[in-house]
């Protein structure tokens, strides 16, 4: 069964981190890129940041550069969203999401179900 995991979310003050987990069951995440995004309620879902798993390329929405790292290690078969310096806006449900191929381009092949980020003192 294919699935993805993720784990890392809670609360946090104002500019501190935290570190997200996205593992990935029943595939390689080797041919896969993968997303991060966000959803408050009453909003759209939006996407962060993503990794590309032919030549490791990031991208990242305006609102994250800077803050936020993606990164995976294809041994533990897990890619992570590293955030600094959060901000109350930062607050969301984090869902990764496994891209149809391995370039960030293209639509959303599955979900995880979400991990809850607040930031708030």
């Amino acid at each position: 069964q294919l699935q993805l995991v993720e784990s890392g979310g809670g609360l946090v003050q104002p500019g501190g981190s935290l570190r997200l987990s996205c593992a990935a069951s029943g595939f390689s995440l080797d041919y896969y890129a993968i997303s991060w995004f966000r959803q408050v309620p009453g909003k759209e879902r939006k996407r962060v940041s993503c990794i590309s798993s032919s030549d490791g390329s990031t991208l990242y929405a305006d609102s994250v550069k800077g803050r936020f790292t993606i990164s995976r290690d294809n041994a533990k078969n897990t890619v992570y969203l590293q955030m600094n310096s959060l901000k109350p806006e930062d607050t969301a449900v984090y869902y990764c999401a496994r891209n149809s191929y391995s370039h960030c381009s293209g639509s959303i092949a599955s979900w995880g179900q979400g991990t809850q980020v607040t930031v708030s003192s």
